[in-house]
């Protein structure tokens, strides 16, 4: 896929371009699917009373949270080839907010699972996000961008850990009691889910020169119909190796941090005695890292291409991978608190580089099926979440064992980052593409305030 006009610089104050408005709108859009997505993990302590849950049922609705995503992921990004990101984003977000509001109706285990089964489907927003960023970004900054974008994206983890506590305490000061405050409080992200739907419609468009159907229209896109057809792009995707060795990876990272998401506020809770406020805000510091953490991976991933190109990247990956589990390790046998939330931070520096550094390599792979290339590497999160839920489902076993076992699996796993290579010849076309796009930047720098 040939777009033009691509942006070789980040210029994060400006809203003027159509480059920076799906920056901005992208990464926006993934941070409140994130407050839909997972808004009701740091009230759990509270549902779990209210519903009578076992833990075994609460690993059950965590498994239901992000299962059904690794379907619909895998079906987004193929329709963003097929009829772009702004209608496909629009959708997902409008649709997506009747089950987020809908979940307080639930009065049952099996109602409950149903809702949170429903709600996964809006953790599909990533794929469109970096679909987006990769429309609008050039080589020398697409690592930067596309990690940047997800990882403000990814932000909501940690402000709905500290946010959603504070929202169902200020329900409960209006006088209702717990069980109807939780359910009243979710009603508050559905809400933005749907009018922040309304403002991507308004505000984007898929590529620097218009949308999808104006640049078949003038014959800049080919139709997506025969080789560049849905099927197609699919197949063409699926047959690479390469695509699924990124799909493990991405389960090795993004997977680790949608768990770490649904486990971090009753973990806390149960282990060092804490209220849900201190809980949540403590699980809150995982997310928030986000900020910068995971623009740190697309950026490493950035300057190793300088100096190593797309070998550079990869070999990126694997040393965030590899750190990953370590720290990962460290964090699973910690029984002070002090030292618990170090050891986490570390953790979460890690996990979330890694994931800029899988979504630094992503755009490489095949450029005729982008999408599809972005929806299996992203399922890939989800699988690797849904696996990993296994693991804290069980009576049997403590969430400290999980956490070591899943760990040790980061490690042996990361292998598979080695099945990531290219050609002699995309090495050279990478290269030739990163020197203009450099070239053609006048600017101090890949990400600027202007």
């Amino acid at each position: 896929m040939d777009i033009r006009n691509k942006a070789n610089r980040i210029r994060l104050l400006n809203f003027s371009t159509p480059q920076m408005r799906a920056f901005h709108l992208s990464w926006f859009a993934f941070h409140i699917c994130f407050f839909g997505w997972f808004g009701i993990a740091p009230l759990m302590a509270v549902v779990r009373e209210d519903l009578a849950l076992t833990q075994t049922q609460i690993g059950n609705t965590i498994i239901a949270s992000v299962a059904i995503t690794v379907i619909v992921r895998l079906l987004i990004g193929v329709l963003c080839d097929r009829i772009g990101p702004r209608k496909t984003y629009t959708g997902l977000l409008v649709l997506g907010s009747i089950p987020v509001m809908g979940i307080g109706l639930a009065n049952s285990f099996e109602t409950f699972l149903l809702a949170r089964l429903a709600i996964g489907a809006i953790g599909a927003s990533f794929v469109i996000t970096q679909y987006h960023t990769t429309m609008m970004f050039a080589p020398n900054v697409v690592g930067t961008a596309n990690a940047t974008s997800a990882g403000w994206g990814n932000l909501g983890g940690g402000t709905t850990q500290i946010v959603m506590p504070l929202i169902f305490a200020g329900v409960l000061m209006l006088g209702v009691n717990e069980a109807l405050g939780w359910r009243l409080a979710m009603v508050v992200p559905g809400i933005v889910l749907f009018f922040t739907g309304i403002a991507y419609w308004l505000f984007t468009q898929d590529a620097p020169n218009g949308n999808f159907s104006e640049l078949r229209a003038r014959g800049e896109l080919p139709p997506a119909t025969g080789e560049h057809g849905a099927a197609q792009s699919f197949l063409a995707a699926a047959k690479d190796i390469r695509v699924w060795a990124l799909f493990v990876v991405y389960g090795l990272c993004f997977g680790v941090e949608l768990t770490i998401n649904n486990i971090a506020a009753i973990y806390f809770f149960d282990k060092f005695d804490l209220t849900l406020a201190t809980a949540g805000l403590i699980a809150g510091l995982f997310g928030l890292m986000n900020i910068f953490a995971r623009t740190l991976g697309g950026v490493f991933s950035d300057l190793f291409a300088k100096q190593g190109g797309l070998k550079g990247r990869v070999r990126w990956l694997f040393i965030a991978l590899v750190c990953e589990g370590i720290a990962l390790i460290a964090f699973s046998q910690m029984h002070v608190l002090s030292l618990a939330i170090g050891i986490m931070l570390v953790f979460s520096l890690f996990v979330q580089m890694a994931e800029g550094a899988t979504y630094g390599v992503v755009p490489f792979i095949n450029k005729k099926a982008l999408g599809a290339v972005a929806g299996i590497v992203g399922a890939g999160g989800n699988v690797g979440a849904v696996s990993a839920a296994f693991l804290f489902r069980s009576e049997s076993l403590s969430y400290q064992q999980g956490l070591f076992y899943l760990g040790l699996t980061v490690l042996v796993l990361a292998s598979c980052v080695l099945l990531v290579r290219f050609s002699d010849a995309t090495e050279a076309e990478e290269a030739n593409a990163y020197r203009e796009a450099v070239g053609n930047d006048t600017g101090a720098g890949a990400l600027s305030l202007r």
